[in-house]
């Protein structure tokens, strides 16, 4: 596990990472929890932060000094989930808003279907970034359809 740090708390997502079952999982739902918080604030302070996490993740990644992608790092999933739920920003956060953006999220940084993959082969703390931010990315633009075909869901 390692000393703790300031960079191996946040790369762990304030210790989400240290899940016994399913890290990434768990990240997820907890970034869901505190994302869907600040979009009820702001879209736009979801999307600031976002930006911050998936700059400084790299940041947190390197330093923590992790070799390669374990499965404790999650704050990868943080920025991932974020991005997704900025998907909802055209008609407001619903529960049912919410679990898509978690389901697709999940969906592709699982999944890892062309870009993803492409930037989890990277094998640096960029890449570890990277393919959560393209999965979120996606989820995203799919719920930003998905909104604008079905408006009232």
């Amino acid at each position: 596990m390692g000393p703790v740090t300031l960079a191996r708390l946040l790369a762990s997502g304030f210790g989400s990472g240290y899940a016994p079952v399913a890290p990434g999982t768990v990240g997820s739902a907890v970034a869901l929890l505190i994302g869907a918080g600040l979009f009820a604030v702001s879209p736009w302070l979801l999307a600031a932060a976002a930006a911050i996490v998936s700059v400084g993740g790299v940041w947190a990644v390197r330093a923590s000094e992790a070799k390669g992608d374990p499965g404790w790092i999650v704050i990868d999933e943080f920025a991932g989930q974020w991005i997704a739920l900025l998907g909802l920003s055209l008609g407001g956060l619903s529960l049912l808003g919410a679990a898509a953006a978690f389901a697709l999220f999940r969906l592709f940084d699982i999944w890892k279907p062309g870009p993803v993959g492409w930037a989890d082969r990277w094998h640096t703390p960029a890449g570890v970034m990277a393919d959560d931010v393209i999965a979120g990315a996606m989820a995203a633009a799919l719920l930003a359809v998905g909104r604008w075909v079905w408006p009232g869901w």
